[in-house]
């Protein structure tokens, strides 16, 4: 029997079918967090075969202690992780100290944490990306800038979402940048893509096939949502465009996953632009060595009348997924913001959209920065529905 380590099982909230899906399929599930046991949901509590609780996951020795308690207690750990950007380095520090080599070590962050390192393996895969520089000073700044011309966005090189992302369209945006920027972190500066954001999600086995493919398709960049207040707004293909499913493929190769889940990020290009391609064309933004945040995983199950939290566990157990996809459907997610003149409000978007409605939830603060404080996901079997969808949910007075 195969024991799991699962880091944070209990955030984000929908991570517990991760651990029931592994507990189904005969594993030693064994979880490490820092919320008390008594407050664990009972999904979660039934799910898991013992639970180890720190004060601060950020607290590495305390959860280097748990983990080796749990290897004192059920012998050698088969799998560590927890699903989550947020602890990828620190998941990559466990395994290493024990030797649990079923995922990324140390050695493996620097390309697949840092967006300049991520670059030249896009550049393998034969896929383009966007003109960078790593921030020193203004001067080399303004030299690449020079080059590129504004806009230009500047980003932590190892950073999370979309979070300190900035647009800088002038000399005196750059100026407020250097005036703000955090100190002490690595910022890398990009030429500005015209583009919506398309994904390749996929769970891959232990020899880098995908035993489970789709994306979503972001008409709004994150960074804009976050640094505008905006509402979210994103769906779930309801089949994978060939030139995506090839772009991902190629850069799982040139990445060397293996036994993930993964979410990788493109650009679509809305208008020709010099040096990337022409209209239409696919070019690489970043990859993500997790699933795709929130409620996505969800949505796939939405869209694909599956079930990827047991696609990602067969993966573990059996290297082989024991899922067979369903109907294939657009799963639509739209965020709203609280205090904005929305036209209808949430008991007209019930009455019309009711049925195919697939979840309605308020957004818990830590989240809301880019998902909006009130959610709907629902399901449509055109694109024109959930244009339709999208419009009167977003239209305002």
């Amino acid at each position: 029997m195969k024991n799991v380590i699962f880091i944070s099982p209990n955030f984000p909230t929908n991570y517990w079918q991760f651990c029931r899906e592994l507990r189904n399929n005969g594993m030693n599930v064994l979880g490490i967090g820092d919320q008390p046991y008594d407050e664990l949901s009972r999904e979660l509590r039934d799910s898991l075969n013992e639970y180890y609780r720190v004060d601060s996951l950020e607290d590495y020795d305390a959860v280097y202690r748990g983990v080796a308690f749990f290897i004192h207690r059920y012998g050698r750990v088969d799998w560590l992780e927890s699903n989550n950007e947020y602890w990828l380095e620190r998941d990559a520090a466990l395994r290493t100290d024990f030797h649990i080599t079923s995922g990324f070590q140390t050695e493996d962050m620097p390309r697949i944490k840092y967006k300049s390192g991520m670059k030249e393996f896009y550049r393998a895969a034969g896929i383009p990306t966007a003109r960078y520089h790593l921030v020193e000073d203004r001067a080399d700044c303004e030299a690449f800038i020079r080059e590129v011309g504004w806009p230009v966005v500047v980003k932590p090189d190892n950073g999370v979402g979309a979070s300190d992302t900035h647009k800088l369209s002038s000399g005196e945006d750059l100026a407020e940048f250097f005036q703000t920027k955090t100190p002490g972190v690595s910022y890398i500066m990009e030429e500005f893509v015209h583009a919506e954001v398309n994904s390749y999600d996929a769970v891959i086995d232990t020899q880098g096939n995908p035993i489970f493919e789709t994306g979503n398709v972001t008409p709004v960049s994150i960074m804009d949502i976050v640094n505008d207040g905006g509402s979210l707004l994103y769906y779930i293909v309801k089949t994978l465009p060939a030139d995506i499913r090839r772009a991902g493929r190629a850069t799982v190769k040139s990445f060397g996953v293996k036994s993930r889940f993964v979410h990788f990020e493109f650009f679509r290009l809305t208008q020709d632009q010099a040096g990337l391609g022409k209209k239409g064309d696919v070019v690489g933004l970043e990859v993500n060595m997790r699933p795709c945040g929130g409620f996505s995983p969800d949505m796939m199950n939405f869209a694909h009348s599956t079930n990827v939290y047991k696609i990602w566990a067969d993966m573990i157990a059996f290297d082989r997924s024991t899922q067979e996809d369903g109907p294939h459907a657009f799963c639509a997610y739209a965020g709203r913001r609280d205090g904005k003149p929305f036209t209808y409000d949430h008991e007209a978007i019930m009455k019309k959209y009711g049925g195919q409605m697939k979840m309605v939830e308020r957004i818990p603060d830590v989240l809301a920065g880019a998902m909006g404080n009130q959610m709907y996901v629902a399901v449509f079997p055109t694109q024109k529905k959930m244009s339709q969808f999208y419009h009167d949910i977003m239209l305002c007075e």
